[in-house]
């Protein structure tokens, strides 16, 4: 699916940024598409967009409005269905990351077809996917793994991305969850995807490029997790990844939701990622290391971070302390 921008960024109620992290983020990694934010009465959390109306939005050449705020469930509110009924009847399209499905909503599919709008439902692929092939194919790609799910493969991804443009490398973030999706505007969201289809739908998302081109592929999941193993593996398969990059948390005590798995050890980590990367690209590597530090002090973290790049021989960074440069500069490298 594609979304077309510009952005009006709807925080709702959200009680606190976190709430609002999907409009946080779209804000800070693609201000060039938002004009501005609308907030209901009892909203904490703030993009830094300018507030306006939808009307203003629309003025402001709005053409979508982003429904970036989640709520317990993960519905969308009662609350929210008035003035999301009248940005569609001021011409603006839907965009929502939610579990619940906009067009579920009686009164918002209805406004929908009279206006001519779309509802974008980002969780919910609406087209049908072929199965891999595993055929090698021209361009090059960087995918993130991760230790665990939640570490940071999404931030150091668009990271990324900015950082190899910045060396005048041709590179285009490819979203494979809901809240990439709704940052880069397009994307399929991986884990609604039927188990049979999932690497087919990444090769389709990373397809044949120009030879100099890298797709910098958003990772899902753990390889070590028990929960979603199954979607990192077809991630692997479909990216025919030249390089990854591991993802990690140092200190997290267990694997997120299951207090029974310890995270895996790193270098296990790595050498197990390699090597399933290596049935569809044979020259496969892990290029560096990204870590998530936003718990340590200053110095624990840069401590953490020169050791990690001691122990393992590779680059090692953390995306909001120190930026991916380094690792930026070895994807370079690949020929």
């Amino acid at each position: 699916m594609e979304i077309k921008s510009p952005y009006l960024l709807f925080l709702g109620n959200a009680p606190d940024a976190l709430a609002a992290k999907t409009s946080i983020g779209v804000a800070q990694w693609r201000p060039e598409k938002c004009v501005g934010q609308l907030r209901l009465k009892g909203c904490n959390a703030d993009s830094g967009f300018p507030d306006m109306s939808v009307k203003q939005a629309v003025a402001k050449g709005a053409k979508t409005m982003i429904v970036g705020t989640v709520n317990r469930g993960g519905v969308i509110s009662k609350d929210w269905i008035k003035v999301l009924t009248a940005a569609l009847d001021a011409g603006l399209d839907l965009a929502s990351g939610l579990h619940n499905k906009l067009s579920d909503v009686p009164e918002l599919a209805a406004a929908a077809k009279r206006n001519g709008r779309k509802l974008h439902d980002v969780r919910h692929p609406d087209r049908e996917f072929p199965i891999a092939t595993g055929i090698k194919r021209p361009g090059k790609r960087v995918l993130t793994v991760g230790t665990d799910c939640s570490i940071g493969k999404m931030y150091t991804s668009l990271a990324l991305e900015a950082a190899m443009k910045s060396l005048g490398l041709k590179a285009t973030f490819r979203a494979t969850g809901q809240t990439g999706i709704l940052i880069a505007g397009r994307g399929w969201s991986i884990d609604a995807i039927v188990s049979d289809f999932v690497a087919g739908a990444v090769e389709t998302i990373a397809p044949a490029n120009a030879p100099d081109h890298w797709d910098v592929v958003e990772g899902q999941g753990s390889l070590f997790h028990a929960s979603y193993a199954g979607v990192t593996m077809a991630l692997i398969h479909g990216a025919q990844a030249d390089a990854l990059v591991m993802c990690h948390e140092p200190g997290r005590p267990h694997m997120r939701g299951l207090p029974h798995y310890k995270l895996p050890d790193l270098q296990t980590c790595i050498d197990v990622n390699v090597a399933h990367a290596r049935l569809t690209n044979k020259k496969a590597k892990c290029v560096g290391i990204s870590l998530n530090t936003s718990k340590m002090t200053a110095k624990a973290a840069e401590r953490a971070i020169k050791s990690t790049a001691d122990k393992y021989g590779l680059p090692c960074v953390d995306p909001s302390r120190t930026g991916v440069a380094a690792i930026a500069a070895q994807l370079a490298k690949i020929k």
